[in-house]
């Protein structure tokens, strides 16, 4: 069996999200030939005959969903226990959906009935009925109209990757994706609410199963059992789980691009590219500054990150950067907040030496809490941004004090904080007191009342959109905050507590 191999500029390439023809169906033998080895080995260890020994049709074989049976085979075979059925695999069940547009045709099979499509991560759909399959097609015909006319390079890609894919039950409120390592151009993902997201969400996991596929011929990422932040999601990630993000989201960055260069006015667009363009830059920066790269792990990040950072000069409305940042600072805010705690005793320490006038003593540097389960990104005011960015603005001048966001759902006293109507109008001032004395009330209440911890996250992470003091540690804020006395908690002076904490200690 010859060995598979791409040449340093193909893996550049393939790193820019830009891989050739011929670097995709390398990929591709490089995952048939992996399947062979597995089934291999499953018969090897069988007795009786599997279904493969005559010699199936290649497509049975390179199937993504026979790639999932050889691994969960293989590894129940280590393991001393029974492997799946067998037999599922040789006619593949489900829907095809076949789309065409501009003389390119996209077929993918729709798969509602295989027993091993839940190995994808993701709680599946129950079978379709004839009116959720027919949804499928329509959605997926309007995800190529947009991708064959408007980003015909990706189309090209996605025609070649995608085979599968696995309708899953969608998070509450929210649509969710996976793939597998095992399953090369299989995707389980939740109904699409219209042909836009679609085209999104197939091109994000697209990019996972290239880099999946990558990663069988190369070691990108060092051994390591460390988790820490990722632009994408609220739990802490290992080094791998932030190069897959940085790898998908370059090509929904740029698929966004191209959507606010063609449709001028599409704020939204525009909102979706200024975020994650400096994302992908910031999460390719902090592997390239760690030791958690290979050789050639370095040379596909390094790719990566010149790809996206090309794209950093390009001007946009100065109102959607904003946003755009905020955004993505008050996810970082919030991840720490979240998933990084401060000893008691230390934050008890700190804030004696406040309370006291003493010098700061030093601070240690925080862990990880241990990492809980998957948790997608969720934020109420990323909410009412898009809200806000979806929502023409009122003809004619505006007084600054006037809300952002008009309905009756999106008014202050309706379901927004003050704090958050300020802070999207560009009012840091009036955000920081309204934040501030939301605050001080909830902490009070919840104490008074005991009726849960009084973390407020989204409080605190409104606070250093306004307070650039609180940012870069804003866990230790928050602790000795909570650390102090009722009266001295009422006295203090925020920004002065924050700035106390962050500078240096005393020798």
């Amino acid at each position: 069996m010859r060995p598979f191999r791409l040449t340093d500029a193909a893996l550049a390439r393939l790193a820019a999200g830009r891989p050739s023809a011929d670097t995709l169906a390398e990929l591709r033998k490089a995952q048939l030939s992996s399947h062979l080895l597995l089934l291999g080995e499953i018969l090897r260890a069988d007795r009786n005959p599997p279904w493969y020994a005559d010699r199936p049709p290649r497509e049975v074989v390179a199937d993504p969903m026979t790639g999932l049976y050889a691994a969960t085979a293989v590894a129940a075979l280590h393991a001393g226990t029974d492997p799946p059925d067998r037999d599922v695999l040789v006619v593949p069940g489900g829907h095809t959906l076949t789309t065409t547009c501009a003389g390119r045709t996209l077929r993918v099979r729709l798969e509602d009935r295989d027993p091993l499509r839940d190995r994808l991560g993701l709680r599946p759909a129950a079978p379709l009925t004839r009116a959720e399959v027919a949804g499928w097609q329509r959605r997926l015909d309007e995800a190529w109209q947009i991708l064959v006319r408007r980003h015909p390079a990706a189309a090209a890609t996605l025609a070649e990757v995608l085979r599968v894919i696995v309708p899953v039950e969608p998070d509450p409120g929210a649509g969710i994706s996976a793939t597998s390592a095992n399953a090369y151009g299989a995707v389980a993902m939740s109904a699409p609410a219209d042909g836009l997201s679609l085209a999104v969400g197939l091109l994000h996991e697209t990019q996972h199963s290239l880099l999946n596929a990558t990663r069988t011929l190369f070691d990108l990422v060092l051994p390591s059992a460390g988790r820490t932040y990722s632009p994408w999601r609220d739990d802490p990630r290992p080094a791998f789980g932030i190069l897959h993000g940085a790898y998908a989201y370059l090509a929904v960055t740029r698929f966004w691009r191209t959507e606010a260069a063609g449709c001028t006015g599409n704020r939204q667009a525009a909102f979706e590219y200024a975020r994650w363009r400096a994302a992908v830059v910031a999460a390719a920066d902090g592997l390239l500054d760690g030791d958690l790269l290979t050789s050639a792990g370095r040379r596909f990040v390094s790719a990566l990150r010149d790809e996206a950072a090309g794209w950093l000069p390009e001007p946009l409305d100065p109102e959607v950067e904003r946003l755009a940042g905020g955004a993505n600072l008050d996810h970082r805010v919030r991840w720490r907040l979240r998933n990084l705690r401060v000893d008691p005793c230390a934050a008890a320490s700190f804030a004696a030496a406040w309370r006291t006038g003493r010098p700061r003593p030093p601070a240690p540097e925080p862990a990880p809490s241990p990492a809980p389960s998957r948790e997608l990104e969720k934020s109420a005011r990323l909410n009412l941004i898009h809200a806000r960015l979806s929502t023409p603005p009122p003809a004619g001048p505006r007084s600054g004090a006037d809300p952002v966001l008009r309905g009756p759902a999106l008014r202050p006293g309706g379901g927004v904080r003050p704090g958050d109507d300020a802070y999207l109008r560009g009012d840091h001032g009036t955000a920081y007191a309204a934040y501030l004395k939301d605050l001080r009330e909830e902490t009070a209440r919840r104490r008074r009342t005991r009726s849960a911890p009084p973390d407020l996250d989204d409080l605190w992470s409104g606070l250093a959109l306004v307070l650039p003091a609180l940012r870069e540690r804003p866990e230790l804020v928050r602790a000795v905050y909570l650390a102090l006395d009722a009266p001295d908690r009422a006295a203090v002076d925020l920004p002065d507590l924050a700035a106390w904490l962050a500078a240096p200690p005393h020798p």
